[in-house]
């Protein structure tokens, strides 16, 4: 999996400067800060849904002078099928062998417990399943990714986007188990300079782990 050409690092393309870091550490709060205020209720997936819709409409705002650009400056950028198979495969058995090494954590606990029923399946596959690997892809090593790699490096953008996507996750224990993916979903934006791999095993890993705990919710 050679490392393409990275847009990020050519000085003939827009690149991701600090104002887009900046509009999106503006915008995300202020829209959420709205947005939670007209949440008819507080229950903990419609607000995870809210949070997420934020950031990704955050995301949208920050990279928008870019135009054409901002999806190939965001890491969206064609790449073959066998990276993609290479990391869905390799997110599965890392995933399964950190779940073995502790509880699970009491927030995952919370949004997951007591998923009955087609529709709340449904509902938290939508949220947990789709929609947040899409926005933290898209925000850590997409944004914040390549704001690291195109005002310094690749290695720095590596390390960076991997270990503030795990302190995202805020609970101690959550955020020990989910830094080793963390650092596996940076390198592989990292060599195979796309985002798509990554979205798409975050996606399945994040599918699989709701599915299960939907069948084993008493």
């Amino acid at each position: 999996m050679d490392e393409p050409a990275n847009p990020l690092n050519d000085n003939n393309s827009q690149r991701l400067s600090g104002w887009s870091m900046l509009a999106f550490v503006v915008a995300a709060p202020l829209i959420g800060l709205l947005v939670f205020w007209l949440l008819p209720e507080r229950s903990n997936l419609l607000v995870l849904s809210a949070f997420f819709a934020t950031c990704l409409l955050a995301l949208v705002i920050a990279v928008m002078p870019l135009g054409r650009n901002a999806p190939a400056a965001l890491g969206l950028r064609p790449v073959g099928w066998r990276p993609v198979v290479f990391a869905v495969l390799g997110t599965t058995v890392l995933s399964f062998a950190v779940s073995q090494l502790g509880p699970q954590p009491e927030g995952v606990k919370q949004v997951t417990e007591g998923i009955q029923g087609t529709a709340r399946i449904l509902q938290t596959l939508a949220v947990l399943g789709l929609l947040a690997p899409i926005v933290e892809e898209l925000v850590f090593r997409g944004l914040f990714y390549g704001w690291l790699a195109g005002r310094w490096s690749n290695l720095v953008a590596f390390v960076l986007s991997s270990l503030a996507f795990a302190a995202a996750h805020t609970e101690p224990l959550h955020i020990l188990l989910v830094l080793p993916l963390g650092f596996w979903f940076g390198w592989l934006r990292w060599r195979t300079g796309s985002l798509v791999p990554t979205i798409v095993a975050h996606i399945i890993n994040n599918t699989i782990a709701v599915s299960a705990a939907a069948l084993l919710s008493p």
